[in-house]
């Protein structure tokens, strides 16, 4: 065999042991390794039995607690639930002892039931028969004696309702009138102002009748020119020496008054000049106003007044109201309601602030529609005058509810400044409508006789007939003719309402 053979059969037999020598060692270390696994699988066996011993041995020893534990609440239950059987025993026996009672009280009041009943019915058939026996002896029924009997009460009763009303309305209209003469007499003493009656100006003197041919000027383009700067009618009619100027706005009248004296006083007239000295005038009588307003804030002692609301107070200079300076009576009503807050403990500068701005809606009250104090309550409310103050403006004629003392206070002192001897005039035909109304409105009202106006408006006094007006509507028709003057009329100061009931007896001897 080559040796090449040989060598590789000694290769194949050393591989042949190698693999037999390789597995046996395997096979002996496979051995090894599965008796330390049994030996450590017999290990974690014991191990385990051990621990499942002590868990159970601790198992039992929570069972025998919760035993105990158990055995004692059910003792404890069982002792509470004794003491509740014996309460609801005992009162099981109170409710017998209860329902034994109300059993024997039912039966003593069914029994007095029954002798109550008894008794209404004896009563019933003798009321019945009494009151058959009165109405067989008085001869009436029993309700024509009710009727009687009700109507005797009411008429009594009216009486005393009357004399006791009109006992309480004297008390308190003296006690009234008492203080408020006080007061007022107060007020007028320190309020010491000078009383103006004038109108502003609507008649121009002029030299001469000659010089009406001048302010008319040729084919009248003179006063063409004044009527249209000025905004007034110009009326140039027989009036000797003079001319009268006419417009429903008093300052434009003032302005027309003014420019037309210069131009009388320097006698050069033409349309050119005319509208210059327009202009003028225009300016000076806006300065007399922002003056007047400044003026009339000072002396009425209300400062912090809006430059617009004090231009309007100026305007109240060339406004008057029955003959009385408007701007006047501003400042007289504020000095007044600020003596009467005074005396009264009220708001002393809401009383004069009101006062003072009453009457403001005069100045604009032929440029807008509506009533003067609503109107002044508007502009004095856009231009931040207190909610007070504006309330009094709106309230003062009652136009709508007065929500402070300072309203009713500001009413009075325009009230006192309007009605003061020789403080305001009135026309003749303004005179007569105002009583013929007053007549008016007092026969309006069912069961007047007759009504007279006296003491130049100031009273007015109602007959009545005495078959439909009793004592106690005597008083309401005096309250009720009272309120429709007020509501329905304007005056100075106060009217006084007297009705009359006379009962007349008359008989003729034949």
């Amino acid at each position: 065999m080559s040796p090449i053979v040989i060598a590789a059969l000694v290769g194949l037999v050393a591989l042949a042991i190698g693999a037999a020598v390789g597995y046996f060692v395997r096979q002996v270390q496979a051995q090894a390794q599965a008796k330390e696994f049994e030996a450590e699988i017999e290990r974690v066996r014991a191990t385990t039995e051990a621990h499942n011993k002590e868990l159970e041995l601790k198992a039992k020893d929570e069972l025998l607690k919760k035993r105990d534990d158990l055995e004692v609440e059910a003792g404890r239950r069982r002792a509470e639930m004794d003491k509740s059987e014996e309460r609801l025993q005992r009162r099981r026996e109170e409710l017998d002892r209860r329902i034994d009672k109300l059993e024997r009280d039912q039966q003593a009041l069914n029994k007095r039931q029954s002798q109550l009943d008894k008794r209404n019915t004896d009563l019933d058939k003798r009321e019945v028969a009494q009151i058959a026996e009165l109405e067989r002896i008085a001869s009436l029924t029993q309700e024509e004696a009710k009727a009687q009997l009700l109507e005797t009460v009411e008429a009594s009763a009216r009486t005393d309702m009357a004399r006791t009303i009109r006992q309480i309305e004297d008390e308190a209209k003296a006690e009234g009138e008492r203080r408020a003469r006080e007061l007022i007499a107060v007020a007028i003493q320190r309020v010491a102002t000078d009383q103006v009656s004038e109108l502003a100006v609507s008649v121009v003197p002029i030299p001469s009748d000659e010089m009406k041919g001048r302010i008319i000027g040729r084919s009248g383009r003179n006063i063409r020119a004044f009527e249209m700067a000025a905004g007034v009618d110009v009326i140039v009619d027989d009036t000797p020496e003079a001319v009268t100027i006419s417009s429903f706005d008093p300052v434009r009248r003032e302005v027309a008054r003014r420019a037309l004296a210069k131009l009388i006083g320097d006698g050069r007239i033409h349309p050119a000049y005319i509208e210059k000295l327009v202009d003028d005038a225009r300016r000076e009588v806006e300065a007399v106003i922002k003056e007047a307003g400044e003026e009339a804030a000072y002396e009425a002692g209300v400062p912090g007044l809006h430059p617009e609301v004090m231009r309007l107070l100026g305007r109240l200079k060339f406004r008057t109201s029955y003959g009385q300076n408007q701007w006047s009576h501003a400042i007289e009503t504020s000095l007044l309601a600020g003596v009467l807050a005074a005396e009264m403990g009220a708001d002393v500068a809401a009383a004069k602030a009101g006062g003072l701005l009453h009457d403001l809606g005069k100045a604009i009250d032929h440029e807008v529609e509506g009533t003067h104090a609503a109107i002044g309550a508007e502009f004095a409310k856009r231009h931040g005058v207190h909610s007070r103050v504006v309330n009094a403006i709106a309230a003062h004629h009652h136009e709508v509810n007065q929500e402070s003392v300072e309203a009713v206070i500001v009413e009075v002192a325009d009230a006192i400044s309007g009605s003061r001897p020789g403080a305001r005039r009135e026309s003749l035909d303004l005179y007569v409508k105002r009583i013929r109304t007053l007549e008016e409105i007092a026969s309006s009202f069912k069961g007047v006789e007759q009504a007279y106006a006296l003491q130049a408006g100031r009273e007015v006094r109602i007959i009545v007939e005495p078959e439909a007006i009793d004592d106690l509507a005597a008083i309401d028709l005096s309250k009720n003719v009272a309120r429709k003057i007020e509501e329905s009329m304007q005056y100075p100061g106060q009217i006084k309402v007297t009705v009359i009931r006379e009962k007349r007896a008359v008989e003729y001897a034949k």
